[in-house]
Order: structure tokens, then C-alpha cells, then sequence
């Protein structure tokens, strides 16, 4: 045996193989993404290690490119992006006990578990969570990530990595539905038919919604909405139409009255229609956030007892939004329309198609 632990001829017999660097997708400044190094923390006796395998870009992931903001977020340094993942665990720490090596998993958000929030299980209200990619925490657009084991929620079987990823904005739709108590006798009205509305059409029809209608400008959003399950779709126009002549042809579409109306854009005029469309004692659910002021005639709804409903993440749903994928009872996989792999090149390229948006519903990494 020769110096270093080689034999004769010079192969190498003892030698560990090189742990290749964990690299991810760096936000360094507006419209400038770069792949680098990312260093990841040391896994703690309740974390796991996943190798991230699909990752899909969410609207906030396009808006911090653009601008290096979203809502009251603000990029103030270099950060990883991406919080909509589904991965395999690599390595569990010394006390987990559910997974192992091999498990396809995911959920991108860490609570304290501490707080009145946490402990009432309304997690995502919680102060100091820690969400993929919302700053300063750095995302999942990497190689690798470290995460909390109780966070991680196997797929079944015959669920793939990149409907798991789609479990994220699967969560809004279904976390929406429970809070407005959506079922078998709730008929419901969707304005916006992106990804968001999209899913949301998916949610309310499986929590069993006899009819739902749907509201936007672009055709082939509607064609997709219908065909994933609305009933009818009603194309609005750019321009402020009549309230009056809006809300009686949606009226019209819905055939009944409409009990719940989510607002899956959240600008004046869609919360105002909302607001008018939806009878006496129903309820609107507040989703998107286009506007961080809206001025909308609550006093009219308030007199007629209309509900309104904040919906923020969600909670506790992935178990559930996996029973509907594995049953069938939903099928996310028309959503997903492009797929890139991880370079830097397909990396600006799928943002870039992202952010023009048109058929471009969900566009999914493959790592």
C-alpha cells in the first residue's frame, strides 16, 4: 500500500468521495438572479436534509425580482428565492422517527409553535414565522435545504414530486374553502382565473360546491378555469363597466345566489363586485392583494350582513391536499404548462415567462 491509502496501480481504495457544493438560486438585485454557493446550517436532532427536486414560481417570487418587494416585504440583501417545493430526504437527524432516507416531502413555512397563534393552530398568523423566500429567510430554490421533520409531510405513492410541490398554492384554494365553510350547498364565485383562481376552482369542487363561477379578462384563463371544473366563466373588460350591469351578469351565470365569492386579485373593483354579487349573509373571502388600500363599499354589505374573510397562507392543510391527489379527487397537473432545468440561462428564461404571464399558469424547476 502507497502514501495517501493507495494500492499499487494507484486506485484509490479508502478515499471519501467529495461532497459536491450545495448550490441555489440568489435574488442579488432587480432583475438580476445568479446561481452560487449556499452554505446550509448544521441538521439539529429534529431535521432533515432534502435534496429539492421541483420547485414552481409563485407570483411573489416574480414580484421580488421585479422590484425587490412584495406587500410590506423587502429585499435589503442577497437571498435565496422559491418556496413552492417537494423534495427527498437525504438525512434525518438523530430524533426523527417518521422519515427516512429516500421519503419524498415538503411545507415551506416554520413557526415558533410558541406563540397564541401557534398554540390555537393558526400557525401562519404566527409573528415570527419563518416562510421560504419571504425576507430575510432564504428560500428553496437550491440543491439542498435543512428543515423541520415535523414540516415534512410524505407523499404517497402515486403523488409525483412536481404535484407535490404543487401542494403550496393547492393550500390558499383549500385554506380559503374552510374558512368560508365551503360544501355540498355552497355555490361559489371566483374572480381572477390565476393560478390562485385556478386552484381555488380545484378546492371548492372537491369540498363538494354544486356550482361555481368564475371572472376574469383573459379567454384562455377562463378555458382553463372551465376546464378544470367551473361551471361558467364570465369575461370582464379593462375598463370600469357599470358595477350594476357586472355583478347581474354574473348573477345571471350563477343561476342562484352566490354564497361565497373569493377574490383572487384583490383590487377595488374585484372586491366591490364581490361585495355587490354575493347575497344577503354570505361571505367574501379576501385572497389576492393586489391593493394594500382598497376604498369599497363596505356600508351596503354591511347592511345585508356579507362577511368579509381574510385569507392569508394557510394552515394545516397538506395532509389534505394529499389525500386529494392521491385520491384524484384533484389533478393539479394541467396547471403546470413549462418545466426548466437548473442553469442560470433556464433559470432567467423560466421567470421571464413567468412574469409575462398569458397560458403561463405554473412554471416548474426540475432539479
Amino acid at each position: 500500500m502507497g502514501k495517501g491509502g493507495q494500492s499499487c496501480n494507484g486506485v484509490v481504495r479508502d478515499a471519501k468521495p467529495v461532497e459536491q457544493e450545495n448550490m441555489a438560486v440568489w435574488l442579488v438585485d432587480v432583475n438580476t438572479i445568479k446561481i452560487l454557493p449556499f452554505k446550509l446550517p448544521a441538521i439539529g436532532p429534529n431535521d432533515v436534509r432534502i435534496r429539492i427536486k421541483a420547485v414552481v414560481i409563485c407570483g411573489s417570487d416574480v414580484h421580488y425580482l421585479k422590484t425587490m418587494k412584495c406587500a410590506d416585504f423587502e429585499v435589503k440583501e442577497p437571498m435565496v428565492i422559491g418556496h413552492e417545493c417537494a423534495g427527498i430526504v437525504d438525512t434525518v437527524g438523530s430524533e426523527v422517527k417518521h422519515l427516512v432516507p429516500g421519503d419524498r416531502v415538503g411545507e415551506p413555512g416554520i413557526s415558533c409553535a410558541r406563540c397564541q397563534q401557534c398554540k390555537g393552530g393558526r400557525y401562519n398568523l404566527c409573528p415570527d414565522m419563518k416562510f421560504f423566500a419571504t425576507p430575510p429567510v432564504h428560500g428553496s430554490l437550491a440543491n439542498q435545504i435543512v428543515h423541520p421533520a415535523d414540516l415534512c409531510f410524505k407523499l404517497p405513492e402515486n403523488v409525483s414530486l412536481e404535484e407535490g410541490a404543487m401542494c403550496e398554492p393547492l393550500s390558499v384554494g383549500v385554506h380559503a374553502c374552510r374558512r368560508a365553510n365551503v360544501g355540498p350547498e355552497t355555490s361559489v364565485l371566483i374572480i381572477g382565473a390565476g393560478p390562485i383562481g385556478l386552484v381555488s376552482v380545484l378546492a371548492a369542487r372537491a369540498f363538494g360546491a354544486p356550482r361555481i363561477v368564475i371572472v376574469d379578462m383573459d379567454d384562455k384563463r377562463l378555458a382553463m378555469a372551465k376546464s378544470l371544473g367551473a361551471d361558467e366563466a364570465v369575461k370582464v373588460s379593462t375598463k370600469m363597466e357599470d358595477l350594476d350591469d357586472r355583478v347581474a351578469e354574473i348573477k345571471k351565470a350563477m343561476i342562484s345566489e352566490v354564497d361565497v365569492t373569493f377574490d383572487c386579485v384583490g383590487f377595488n373593483k374585484t372586491m366591490s363586485t364581490g361585495l355587490n354579487a354575493t347575497r344577503p349573509g354570505g361571505k367574501v373571502c379576501l385572497v389576492g392583494m393586489g391593493h394594500g388600500v382598497m376604498t369599497v363599499p363596505l356600508t351596503p354589505a354591511a347592511a345585508r350582513e356579507v362577511d368579509v374573510v381574510g385569507v392569508f397562507r394557510y394552515q394545516n392543510t397538506w395532509p389534505l391536499c394529499l389525500e386529494f391527489l392521491r385520491s384524484g379527487k384533484i389533478d393539479v397537473k394541467p396547471l403546470i404548462t413549462h418545466r426548466f432545468g437548473f442553469t442560470e440561462k433556464e433559470v432567467e428564461e423560466a421567470f421571464a415567462t413567468s412574469a409575462r404571464g398569458g397560458n403561463a399558469i405554473k412554471v416548474m424547476f426540475k432539479l
